[in-house]
């Protein structure tokens, strides 16, 4: 096992997490879809895309842990980007009802503990020649 792989485990685990609860929280949409409070448009729309976003992190986590540094970079950015658009989300009043905002906040923060750990001076070392 090198040592990228090795300091990649913990923040690709992270973001497979991150997917499984996206995929359940997907697989709930389709369980509530008849209750118009809990499934909104803005559900569908946001589970949908919270799950293509997972899967696009973890290929660059998978691209990152062999050592490619274009797939590092985008990591990190696309983590970066979507802890962010997460805390606006959630933050806006009535967008999106409280189930998928509980959900949406631990994303949040299994992809906090993400961005600290790639962007950690160790890992970016590694990255440092690639």
């Amino acid at each position: 096992m090198t040592e990228i792989h090795r300091e990649l485990r913990l923040p690709k685990a992270l973001v497979g997490a991150y997917l499984a609860l996206s995929v359940l929280t997907v697989i709930a949409a389709v369980v509530l879809r008849d209750s118009p409070a809990l499934v909104t448009d803005a559900v569908w729309i946001r589970t949908i895309i919270v799950v293509l976003t997972g899967a696009l992190m973890l290929s660059f986590a998978v691209g990152a842990s062999r050592g490619s540094a274009k797939s590092y970079l985008r990591w990190r950015i696309s983590s970066a980007v979507m802890v962010v658009a997460i805390v606006v989300l959630v933050a806006l009043p009535g967008f999106l009802p409280l189930w998928v905002r509980i959900e949406q906040g631990i994303c949040g923060l299994l992809l906090l503990g993400v961005v600290v750990l790639v962007n950690g001076q160790r890992v970016r070392g590694l990255f440092a020649h690639a």
